[in-house]
């Protein structure tokens, strides 16, 4: 076997995943890590991919992810990107929607389309995908803590254009667990948030089965501070967490599991994320076909959005995230990931410009159409270094898993603050190693211009004439609906939930009724209580 770090002298290379990097790998090496899988794309464990032909077949689709101010602004971005040649929509909430505000609220003050779209009834989904083909361009919410409701939102707009819900396809991110990990934007405690994914996943599963209710969003656990094989683990853990409500509901496996997805993160060591893309494909397949003894092939896919990277960025230099974004790009195109956002050069500081957004899905096209990137399929495998490293990063995964069931299981370390506590920690080492730079920061803590001025950038500014416009429309739905049916909607959802019943379908009675965002929480916080976070750092 070649030496770990190289000849004697040499500086060791460690990665941020704790794997101690050698000078150069042997077939011994590969060997003594467990040997190369075999299978090829399409077959169980799945490590060279779950398709078999991969982009030679189709491309990863292209989500970049969008929403400003309001709902009309919104929709006149997505069409943008779709001229362009996106392929899929990402939509952004602003936080009063995020956090199950209506936009009038005393909470939401400021704050209504400052950063992502402001929703507050179904019309405002009406007026956002007004125009888009939802058969042809798949949608992706990015929203947690109030997703029951944007969903029910989603799938009665949808219904009501005359899309047909058993074909419907898309994609909630309806993560709550890593929401308390990572983002903090929750509304209600651990247990009944965690009840809501798993109203969600059920109800889908008979009304829309080909719809995906939760992404498993490792990506945000990463960009709080965990390490590429934490982020992989964790979201494995909130995976099965998930996965077990949903079966104690008398859900067959094979009914819902194809339809989880997960969203991940590039950014760092090239090699790492791949390695943590191919190990993680062979992880899930194992989990879902050996452990929980899923019939279905599909049902041990790991279907996952590949974003690239938020916290990789810099407002120093910030060309220079022209050039991370491909190399995200390029790491999750060899990793296999079959869809990709890019956050753009300007993310860093204020919301992407539309030429941002076009750099950013050029760089994708242009890995398909110019690099060569969708030629053949998994082009790494058989290298003696990502065989290897990725049999060290399933350890690795694995390890992070085994760390979340000693500290008795991912709800209890969430809602105790265990999870919370020990990725602020890493995020604080991670600062203080680019502040000292011992992790190097291009143009930030090294091959930076001594003389250069924080650069001045043009910051999407807050717009206080579109925030009373979207309270005015809000208070036109409400002096236009049926007001006593919007009563008998939001009854129904209070008892539904004080029953301990799966409140989907008196979710969507209530927003086909243009009840809002904001008095279906008020109705839901009334019995389940809102969340009060432990702090343990």
């Amino acid at each position: 076997m070649s030496p770990a770090n190289g000849k004697p002298g040499a500086k060791p290379v460690v990665n941020e995943s704790g794997i101690a990097i050698q000078t150069v790998y042997t077939a011994d090496d590969l060997a003594a890590s467990g040997g190369v899988d075999n299978s090829l794309a399409g077959e169980p464990p799945f490590t060279r991919g779950i398709h078999a032909e991969m982009y030679r077949r189709r491309p990863f689709t292209m989500r970049q992810y969008t929403g400003f101010s309001n709902a009309a602004d919104t929709n006149e971005r997505f069409k943008y990107l779709i001229a362009n040649g996106q392929t899929g929509l990402n939509v952004a909430f602003d936080l009063a929607t995020q956090c199950g505000y209506d936009s009038d609220a005393p909470e939401a003050f400021g704050e209504v389309g400052r950063v992502g779209m402001a929703v507050d009834t179904l019309k405002d989904f009406e007026i956002a995908f007004d125009g888009i083909d939802l058969d042809k361009i798949t949608v992706s919410l990015t929203i947690n803590g109030s997703a029951a409701i944007l969903i029910a939102m989603y799938l009665a707009m949808a219904e009501k254009r005359g899309f047909d819900l058993g074909t419907l396809r898309g994609t909630a991110q309806n993560d709550i667990l890593k929401e308390f990990i990572g983002r903090g934007t929750w509304i209600f405690p651990v247990e009944p948030s965690v009840k809501l994914v798993a109203d969600t996943i059920e109800y889908c599963a008979r009304n829309a089965p080909k719809y995906s209710p939760v992404s498993v969003c490792g990506y945000h656990i990463r960009e709080s501070g965990a390490t590429p094989a934490e982020e992989m683990g964790f979201a494995f853990a909130i995976a099965k967490a998930y996965t077990d409500r949903a079966l104690a509901r008398g859900l067959d496996i094979d009914e819902f599991a194809g339809r989880l997805s997960f969203n991940f993160n590039i950014f760092g060591n090239l090699w790492e994320q791949v390695a943590k893309f191919r190990a993680g494909r062979r992880r899930w397949a194992r989990i879902m076909l050996d452990e929980y003894g899923a019939k279905d092939p599909r049902s041990g896919w790991l279907r996952m959005i590949a974003g690239g990277g938020g916290f990789g960025l810099t407002i120093e230099q910030p060309e220079n995230n022209i050039m991370r974004g491909a190399y995200y790009a390029l790491a999750g195109a060899l990793g296999g990931a079959q869809t990709m956002a890019l956050c753009c050069y300007d993310e860093a500081y204020t919301i992407p410009t539309p030429k941002a957004q076009r750099i950013s899905l050029r760089t994708m096209q242009l890995m398909v159409e110019e690099i060569g990137v969708a030629d053949t399929v998994d082009p790494l495998a058989g290298s003696y270094y990502v065989e290897t490293l990725t049999n060290q990063m399933e350890e690795k995964i694995v390890e992070a898993m085994d760390w979340v069931d000693r500290a008795g299981g991912i709800e209890k370390a969430v809602a105790e603050g265990i999870i919370q506590d020990k990725v602020s920690r890493h995020a604080y080492q991670r600062q203080k190693d680019i502040e000292s730079g011992a992790l190097k920061k291009v143009g930030v803590n090294c091959y930076a211009d001594t003389d250069e001025e924080t650069p001045e950038v043009e910051l999407h500014g807050y717009d206080a004439a579109g925030a009373e416009a979207q309270i005015a429309a809000l208070q036109n739905v409400r002096d236009a609906r049926d007001t006593a049916a919007v009563e008998a909607a939001l009854a129904r959802v209070s008892a539904d939930a004080k029953d301990g019943a799966n409140v989907m379908p008196a979710i969507v009675a209530a927003v086909k009724a243009y009840a809002s965002v904001g008095e279906i929480t008020s109705r839901l916080v009334d019995v389940y209580g809102r969340y009060d976070e432990p702090i343990r750092f």
